[in-house]
């Protein structure tokens, strides 16, 4: 029995994380940690009421969780992994806002055979949607990302916008020429978006949006567009339960869910 812990477990997304766990076969949620909502309870898919413990140290050393499953928020999620690594205990984290250098720093926290797995995105939608977008660009090198995601994020680009970019600039090697920054008109610098490895990427937070990326490539004569929308959080749900299944598998920093999915 796999033993978890869910870190901002009261949170839109940790109260789902704590559903699918305990549904999930072979595996068990044994704490749920969120300081911001002291006394606080979350429903299991059972229908019992689990008490938020408010200090993550303690919850780990009194309950001995095998894997700690991370959406919180990018100023907390730091934290959270130096006291769980430094435990022992494998890493789900699904916050973004970490670097990809500090993640690798942190990851040599924990002791051998502990593993940090971090993915921008566990839906499995959207991992294809960065699969194919890889794809097109060795044939579609012209190519810019536009994510959509609801006004409460505090991130800007999104972890997947800037996995996709990364995957993007792997595939086509060197960046097309574009129009670009120097385009922009005075006093409205940043029209053309951030440059994530020479892929312009733009951002928009609007109420009513869940999450959502579009991947809009362009040729001679055509045009490709690529896009994955998530209507409902349940969507990262299988592969969070699969995280949990393979983190163990693991050791060091692993990052996307794509390693864990095969061929």
């Amino acid at each position: 029995m796999i033993r978890v812990l869910v870190a901002g477990a009261a949170g839109r997304v940790g109260s789902e994380v704590v559903k699918a766990v305990s549904a999930a076969e072979g595996m068990e949620v044994v704490s749920a940690v969120d300081p911001g909502v002291s006394g606080c309870f979350v429903q299991d898919v059972h229908g019992s009421h689990i008490e938020c413990a408010t200090d993550l140290a303690t919850a780990i050393e009194f309950e001995k969780p095998d894997v700690m499953v991370d959406f919180t928020r990018p100023d907390v999620v730091e934290g959270n992994l130096r006291i769980a690594l430094a435990a022992g205990v494998d890493c789900v984290v699904g916050t973004t806002g970490l670097s990809e250098a500090l993640l690798g720093e942190l990851a040599l926290l924990g002791p051998e055979g502990t593993c940090l797995f971090f993915a921008p995105n566990f839906a499995i939608g959207a991992v294809l949607m960065m699969q194919f977008a890889q794809k097109a660009a060795r044939f579609m090198p012209h190519v810019e990302v536009i994510e959509l995601h609801h006004d409460q994020k505090l991130d800007a680009p999104s972890g997947t916008a800037i996995r996709t970019a990364k995957m993007i600039a792997e595939a086509r090697g060197a960046s097309p020429a574009s129009p670009g920054r120097e385009t922009e008109l005075p006093g409205m610098e940043g029209a053309r978006g951030a440059l994530v490895d020479g892929v312009s990427v733009h951002s928009i937070r609007l109420p009513g949006l869940v999450a959502h990326q579009e991947v809009l490539f362009g040729g001679q004569g055509q045009t490709l567009s690529i896009r994955h929308d998530t209507i409902d959080r349940t969507s990262f749900m299988p592969g969070v339960v699969l995280a949990c299944r393979e983190v163990g598998n693991n050791e060091g920093l692993v990052i996307g869910l794509e390693k864990l999915m095969g061929e």
